[in-house]
């Protein structure tokens, strides 16, 4: 009896969590194929009578200048996960393998640091990408992207502890440089973190709209995320069109996430025993 009541509410909870968070979703692909008459005039729980139109899509296609915005999101998250990744690494590299006067302060700063909300550095953070002449260009946003991977550093930190020093000593003895140690052995060794930073930190870039919007405001220069912004006005919004851009722009990550979870997942497991 205590089993079926244990397996009632575990299963009715998961299936209510399930519908939670399916219904958002399932409300925007019931808003995207509808026109404007429908929209305005049918319950947003009620399916579209044409699911053959596509005409909300190319509106947010071609209005809302999404293909460009799709390139812009490519550079900026191309050049910033690449940035984040090398800086996450030399990072933790620096705080494994070597012997310092300060080492634990410095962990314990990235703890800090990463416990402080980002909104109460908001006016330091503005005033520093102004001054150095970053405001409204791209480059803004890779440098915050780039220097903000404090969680970055703690899983590359769990798998370097997890390969042996010997390595690092026989290289040595070979005559190798900490740089080539670094490229050639510590690196190669690191694929399964180096996924899952690329993932964790690729979702929360592609989904940041705080940022691009505060720091570009030249609207050819936004990515992806602050696109849909231009069908919401002062009187009113285009939702149905906010719905099929909404679409759009989920497809690219979730294709993504879906190739690439395994690693995630392996990554996290591996990182927690290691």
């Amino acid at each position: 009896m205590r089993q079926a009541t244990a397996s009632v509410i575990k299963y009715g909870s998961l299936g209510l969590a399930s519908l939670v968070a399916l219904v958002p979703l399932v409300l925007i692909v019931f808003g995207a194929f509808k026109d404007y008459k429908e929209y305005v005039s049918t319950s947003p729980m009620d399916p579209p009578s044409n699911w053959l139109n596509f005409d909300n899509f190319v509106t947010a296609f071609v209005d809302g200048g999404m293909a460009l915005a799709f390139v812009n999101t490519v550079f900026i998250l191309a050049v910033s996960i690449t940035g984040a990744v090398l800086s996450s690494a030399f990072a933790a590299y620096a705080i494994d393998r070597f012997e310092f006067r300060g080492r634990r302060f410095v962990l314990g700063a990235f703890l800090i640091a990463a416990l402080v909300p980002e909104v109460t550095t908001q006016v330091a953070t503005f005033q520093l990408i102004k001054g150095l002449g970053l405001y409204n260009t791209q480059w803004a946003l890779i440098v915050l992207f780039t220097g903000t991977g404090i969680i970055s550093i703690y899983i590359f930190l769990q798998f370097m502890r997890a390969l042996p020093r010997s390595l690092d000593e026989a290289a040595k003895i070979d005559g190798a440089g900490q740089l080539r140690i670094f490229f050639r052995i510590v690196l190669p060794n690191l694929k399964p973190a180096i996924a899952t930073v690329v993932i964790i930190r690729g979702i929360s870039m592609y989904n940041e709209f705080y940022l691009p919007f505060l720091y570009l405001s030249d609207t050819d220069q936004r990515p992806i995320s602050t696109t849909l912004f231009a069908f919401k006005g002062q009187y009113g919004a285009q939702w149905e069109v906010i719905c099929a851009g909404v679409i759009l722009t989920i497809i690219p990550i979730l294709v993504l996430f879906l190739f690439m979870q395994r690693y995630v997942y392996n990554g996290f497991t591996a990182g927690a025993t290691k």
